[in-house]
């Protein structure tokens, strides 16, 4: 894999499938069959570098020049995962009558979406949440649904959740590209939706006083400790809502929406959308 050029991790992430299909060799009494004790040295597995790993965040100004995309779909995933620091399978698996408010103002994540098809299966069990929107955002949000009352936030022509490779290959890349961004990383104009949550925790913590604790839990993090406060952060939606409004969003939107024809973006776009 080293020689095929694959990153440390992208290694380290395969080794752990074998890890793991080892490990789950179990006799009658529930008691591992194979026991192992890897050793990553004896093994010649790659050392993991956080600082030279892929992972890059969008700052203010691409993520408000992301906000000015021009389709209206996928512009609206773009302003709704940097606003809120959603993971991209939850903002595609969101169903509009079981997981929007009605005022919009918060969104609960119980589901994922991943190649166009429904996960009830969450990354952590931290990730089963409800994220509090700000205001400016929620009305947005509110007229992209319209008069629709169900059915995915995010959707293909028939109804299925978007496929979040479609997104990517060509919406975010294309947009990226236009907007001259380089990734420090990769030393290209690519990215992947994981950025925008990123951008987010990034802000958050750098640029507002939100408590700890409410930041972890809008971004579906596990707390160190469960304290009192945590738990009760949970509970008080309106107190959620009011730091929704008072920690901001981080970027500009466009004072004159651009847009393509409806019927020139459903085209081909949604064909894609379908194919992938």
């Amino acid at each position: 894999m080293s020689e095929g050029g694959l990153p440390a991790k992208t290694i380290d992430n395969y080794a752990l499938v074998v890890k793991m299909v080892v490990a789950s060799a179990v006799d009658k009494e529930g008691e591992e069959i194979y026991p192992r004790k890897w050793n990553p040295d004896f093994i010649d597995m790659p050392l993991v570098l956080k600082a030279k790993q892929n992972t890059p965040c969008f700052s203010p100004e691409v993520m408000s020049g992301l906000a000015a995309w021009k389709y209206e779909r996928e512009r609206m995933v773009f302003i709704l995962c940097g606003a809120t620091g959603l993971r991209i399978g939850e903002a595609l698996g969101l169903e509009i009558d079981k997981h929007i408010s009605p005022d919009f103002l918060s969104i609960s994540i119980e589901q994922k979406a991943r190649h166009g098809k429904v996960e009830e299966r969450l990354k952590t069990a931290s990730a089963l949440r409800k994220v509090d929107i700000h205001p400016t955002i929620a009305a947005m949000l509110q007229e992209f649904v319209g008069e629709r009352k169900s059915g995915f936030l995010f959707c293909t022509r028939n109804g299925r959740p978007l496929g979040s490779s479609n997104i990517l290959r060509r919406h975010l890349h294309p947009a990226l590209k236009q907007l001259g961004y380089i990734n420090p990383f990769t030393g290209t104009s690519k990215a992947g939706n994981h950025a925008f949550r990123r951008f987010r925790n990034t802000f958050l913590r750098n640029h507002t006083d939100c408590p700890e604790g409410l930041q972890k839990f809008w971004m579906g993090h596990a707390g160190e400790s469960m304290t009192d406060l945590y738990d009760k952060i949970k509970e008080d939606e309106m107190f959620r809502r009011e730091w929704a409004e008072r920690c901001g969003f981080g970027f500009k939107l466009p004072s004159v929406v651009p847009n393509v024809p409806r019927c020139t973006e459903n085209g081909g776009n949604e064909k894609a959308a379908e194919a992938a």
